[in-house]
Order: C-alpha cells, then sequence, then structure tokens
C-alpha cells in the first residue's frame, strides 16, 4: 500500500504538534455544554422562556447522536489517516464539524431532525475525525510519555468545555441560541484549518533523543497489531465492554449539570447551577491529564480499577446531596470521566501498539458512544419524572461492572504478561 502520510523533517519539534492538537480539541470540548443549550432551547419548568416546545429527550437524542457519531468519526478519521496526510484528515473533520454547526441555526420547533442531522450527525462526525487522528500523531511522537501527552491532548477536549461555557453563555444572550451555532461553526472551522498544518506524523520507528524504549513488560505491545488482528483478540472486545461501563456517570452527569442544579430543593442558585457545567468541565479536564500522568507510573489498569470506584461512587452519592456537596460529587463524577478518556487510548496503544491506534481506538469507542447514547437517553428518561437517583444508581452499577472486567483483564497473547 502507497503510504502518503506525511512526515516531519528532523528539526520539527515534537511539541509543536501537541500544540496543534490542544487547540484543535479545545474546540471539540464544546460537545461537552450541551446542557447550557438545552436549558435555552426546550422549554421545561425551570426553563420557561426556552425557545422550543419540545421533550426533553429532543435535545438529548441531539447530544446523543453527537456522541455516537464521535465514535464512527473517530474510526473514519482512524481509517483516512493511515491512508493519507493526518493534516488533510483534520481539515476535512473542520469543514464536516464547522457546516454542521452552522447549519443547525435553520433549525425550528417543527424540525427538530435538523438539529439531530447538523449538530448531532455532522458536528459528531468531525469531532471523532479530529479526535483520534490528533491524539494518534501525539502518541507517535512521545512513545517516551505516552500517557502524559495524552492527558495532555484530552484534558483540553475538557478544558474546552469550560472555556466555552462562558463563551456560549454571551453568544447566546446577545445573537440568540440558533445563531450562536453558526458562530462556534465558523471559529472550528478556523481553527481545525490552521492547526492541520501543524499535524505531521514522525518518520517511522522515531526514538526521542536518548531514550531506549523499555523490553515488552507490563502488558505493552512489543509490535503493532493491524486492526484486523486486534479484532481477533478477546481483549479488544472486553475493553470495548470496560469503557461503556466505565463512562456511563459521566456521560449522565454531563447533559443534566446544569438542570440537575436548577431542581427545586437543590439548593443553588441559577447562578451555580451553570458554575455546575463549569465544574465538571473544568475537572474533566484536569482528570485527563492528572490520570494519564499516574497512569505511566501506576499502570493503566490500576489506574481504570480506581476511577471505576470512585465514578461509582460518585454518581451514587450525587443523588442524595444538596448545595455545594452537589457541586463537590459533579466535580468528582467529572473528574473519574476525563480520567477514563485520559487512560484508555493509552492502553490501546499499550495493547496494540501505535501504528494503527487511531482506527483501533476508534473501535474502542464504539464502547464509548454506545454507553454515552444509552446514558443520556437514560437519564432524560427519567429527569421526566425528576428519578435522578434511579438513573444515577444504574450507572453506579455499570462502574461495577466495570470493574470486574477490568480485574480479569489481561494482555493480548502475543504480548508477554506480568
Amino acid at each position: 500500500m502507497m503510504n502518503n502520510t506525511a512526515i516531519a523533517t528532523p528539526k520539527f519539534n515534537r511539541w509543536i504538534a501537541v500544540v496543534a492538537s490542544v487547540a484543535i480539541q479545545l474546540c471539540l470540548g464544546t460537545a461537552y455544554i450541551w446542557s447550557v443549550f438545552q436549558s435555552y432551547l426546550i422549554i421545561s419548568d425551570t426553563t420557561p422562556n426556552a425557545l422550543f416546545n419540545w421533550p426533553a429527550t429532543h435535545g438529548t437524542l441531539a447530544y446523543s447522536l453527537l456522541l455516537g457519531m464521535l465514535t464512527v468519526g473517530s474510526t473514519i478519521g482512524g481509517k483516512m489517516q493511515e491512508k493519507v496526510k493526518p493534516r488533510t484528515v483534520v481539515i476535512a473533520a473542520g469543514v464536516v464539524l464547522g457546516i454542521g454547526f452552522y447549519l443547525a441555526r435553520y433549525t425550528s420547533e417543527s424540525m427538530p431532525w435538523l438539529l439531530w442531522l447538523t449538530y448531532g450527525i455532522l458536528g459528531g462526525l468531525g469531532m471523532g475525525m479530529a479526535y483520534t487522528t490528533t491524539i494518534a500523531c501525539c502518541q507517535k511522537w512521545f512513545p517516551d510519555k505516552r500517557g502524559l501527552v495524552t492527558g495532555i491532548i484530552v484534558s483540553a477536549l475538557g478544558f474546552g468545555g469550560l472555556l466555552f461555557t462562558p463563551v456560549a453563555e454571551t453568544l447566546i444572550n446577545r445573537y440568540g441560541v440558533l445563531n450562536t451555532f453558526s458562530i462556534l461553526g465558523i471559529v472550528f472551522f478556523v481553527v481545525n484549518l490552521i492547526g492541520a498544518f501543524f499535524i505531521i506524523n514522525p518518520p517511522e520507528g522515531f526514538k526521542p533523543n536518548g531514550w531506549t524504549p523499555p523490553a515488552s513488560k507490563n502488558g505493552v505491545a512489543a509490535r503493532s497489531f493491524t486492526p484486523s488482528e486486534a479484532m481477533k483478540t478477546p481483549q479488544l472486545y472486553l475493553v470495548i465492554l470496560a469503557f461503556m461501563c466505565a463512562t456511563a456517570a459521566g456521560s449522565m452527569m454531563i447533559p443534566m449539570a446544569k438542570i440537575l442544579g436548577l431542581q427545586p430543593g437543590s439548593g443553588l442558585t441559577k447562578e451555580e447551577a451553570v458554575a455546575g457545567v463549569m465544574i465538571i468541565s473544568a475537572f474533566n479536564s484536569f482528570g485527563r491529564l492528572f490520570w494519564g500522568w499516574i497512569s505511566d507510573r501506576l499502570g493503566r489498569k490500576k489506574t481504570i480499577l480506581i476511577l471505576l470506584v470512585i465514578a461509582a461512587v460518585s454518581i451514587v452519592g450525587v443523588s442524595f446531596a444538596k448545595s455545594y456537596l452537589m457541586l463537590a460529587f459533579i466535580a468528582i463524577i467529572g473528574f473519574s470521566y476525563g480520567g477514563f478518556l485520559g487512560v484508555f487510548p493509552a492502553l490501546t496503544a499499550d495493547f496494540w501498539g501505535t501504528k494503527h491506534v487511531a482506527t483501533i481506538y476508534g473501535m474502542i469507542l464504539l464502547g464509548f458512544g454506545v454507553g454515552a447514547v444509552a446514558s443520556s437517553y437514560i437519564v432524560a428518561y427519567f429527569s421526566a419524572s425528576k428519578a435522578f437517583s434511579t438513573a444515577f444508581t444504574i450507572a453506579g452499577i455499570a462502574a461495577f461492572v466495570g470493574f470486574a472486567i477490568m480485574a480479569t483483564l489481561k494482555p493480548p497473547k502475543e504480548l508477554s504478561e506480568n
């Protein structure tokens, strides 16, 4: 097969690719502020002045489609970056994402399907294409700091939610929620276009100066699996299932953080409820960086097991908490959720190698996508009767199922086992 991937010159500073990836991932972080958009789009007891008289499930379907298509886009982007320049994939991602958000401005009360198609399907597809391509590129540049650099990049995704929460609130109050979608679409296209020119692969077999690859151990692949080879290993499907269970708590809390805080008896003001969105975004971001760094030292498996316990306890705890304790639990949920998204990409590279990591991680994101769709729909369904605790209990049980899977997980057979 002809190799069309861009290769950096010897003078290329590998941190430039990280900076460009961070800028792109900041834009993708708007996936985590859906509750801001929903509070202005859908009329409810707590948002009587919203734009459309839709059921809450119309909104969560848009969010679910975006996360579900992020999985599809990740797989597509992974396959594309093996055949064409990574920058080409990122530019294409910016076009799809930008068009999706821009066209969302034409949504009307009688056409909720347009929001599902534009924000949900096109937005998610573009996000996914850029997401795995930037991660894969930087993992190839940093074999010596795989967990840390993955954490840095995906933490930008979480920080994007923190950054764009006040930006979106300001734009919505000035231009309206639908026009805000179009403004963000233009911004995303420009950032992806500029950043794409710095997403360049290292030469084949690149090693940082002074770094010697360690002998294969601790579940680190001695060679890179092809996607078809990875699909023949049972570990792939176990990791997909564990990922689905692990992220259930965060997937429920992210679209509902502001709505939950606005409920009567929550003990929070409107401003504090908005702060809940920013808090989960901030801790989501910090968790990706912190736990990615920790996993380089503690190991991916042990780190994920710790995170699963934290997720289970915090999502059940938020059911009974009020006021600032509620915000504390929301922060912990974001902290663990971010950790999963920082460590699972590094686990993928450890188990199956870095050469095809974008494609293989795209497949593993299937678990994330399915879990996100199911979790957001479950919490929307129970929110109609204010039965949040039932939804959160389901997420807690899912976390313990994920714990059982990870506790028994072994590296693929071709790897040395410890």
